[in-house]
């Protein structure tokens, strides 16, 4: 499902489409279940079905969201999602695990890894800030009024070409739950 308007701007497309979505007031997105984006590591599955609202972007780019969601079952997890191909995409928001919250984020080249952050009694949304120069992606995060300040991680990826980038969420052994974006913009900046 291609050219959808979301947060003020049209041309974003449908990575899965969830089983419910509005763009009325942000993006309010109800996942399918059996949904998730993973390769490999640790569990020997491929899982590509997390659903996705992506626009493209090429060069350097700062993306900002704000989001909330009603986490209930394992793995349950929303955030957003920079994408080159099935093979090399870096996510990164919030996972319910064991009962509790976490800021994750997953980096994929050809196999992912993960690593979270706990979030001791989340109230309210999460922030990002999710900045590549050059080769470089630095993901910061704020919770409830704090701004996006603190680093969770920094990666790799390749430089230069172009990225899909959107809001993201899945719930890989739930029945599906509801999740809000309430903020989301991207600004492209030249490489320097």
């Amino acid at each position: 499902m291609s050219d959808v308007t979301a947060f003020g701007r049209s041309g974003w497309s449908w990575l899965n489409p969830p089983a419910e979505w509005s763009t009325v007031d942000g993006l309010e997105v109800t996942t399918k279940d059996d949904s998730d984006f993973w390769r490999t590591t640790h569990y020997d599955f491929v899982r590509d079905t997390g659903h996705a609202l992506l626009r493209p972007v090429t060069g350097d780019f700062a993306l900002r969201l704000a989001f909330t969601g009603a986490y209930a079952e394992q793995y349950d997890q929303a955030g957003a999602l920079l994408r080159v191909d099935e093979r090399t995409w870096i996510k990164t928001g919030i996972e319910f695990v064991d009962g509790e919250h976490f800021l994750s984020a997953v980096v994929t080249r050809d196999f992912s890894d993960w690593s979270v952050v706990p979030i001791p009694g989340l109230d309210g949304p999460v922030s990002l800030v999710v900045d590549r120069t050059g080769d470089t992606v630095t993901i910061r995060y704020g919770v409830g009024e704090a701004a996006p300040e603190t680093m969770l991680r920094l990666a790799y990826l390749p430089p230069g070409g172009e990225v899909l980038v959107g809001p993201m969420c899945a719930s890989p052994q739930g029945r599906g739950f509801p999740t809000r974006f309430h903020h989301f913009e991207v600004t492209t900046r030249p490489a320097g």
